[in-house]
């Protein structure tokens, strides 16, 4: 199964992220990255890197961010894995959703979950 990592500079935005996409993501393997390492906010690859490696069950994870050096970092952190995981530009609380749902069809890929991820930016709320 595809799994997800959310990154957020907050460790509870993370956890929070993961909390709402479980409910609609079933057993797939949703991983929070947050936070600085010390309770403070930011983002640390390593911890990037274990979420990862959490993740993944061997079909690959999809990876959501919520905004600047989130990026370079799950970008260091999936280039120092060996975790095939792809960066997906989504709005993070909507695409971790669209994402979780996506994984749990039975022929889920890492680029149909991606795909999934990345189509919650057109979703309007109003």
């Amino acid at each position: 199964m595809v799994g997800l990592v959310v990154v957020s500079h907050s460790a509870t935005a993370a956890e929070g992220v993961v909390e709402v996409a479980a409910e609609m993501g079933g057993d797939t393997p949703i991983e929070p990255a947050g936070g600085d390492g010390h309770g403070g906010i930011g983002t640390v690859p390593d911890d990037i890197e274990a979420a990862l490696e959490a993740a993944d069950d061997g079909d690959g994870v999809v990876v959501l961010v919520d905004l600047g050096s989130a990026v370079m970092n799950a970008e260091v952190a999936i280039e120092a894995s060996d975790v095939d995981a792809t960066l997906a530009d989504a709005p993070v609380l909507e695409g971790a959703v669209n994402a979780a749902v996506a994984a749990t069809a039975p022929d889920a890929t890492v680029e149909s979950v991606h795909e999934q991820a990345e189509a919650a930016r057109g979703v309007e709320k109003l």
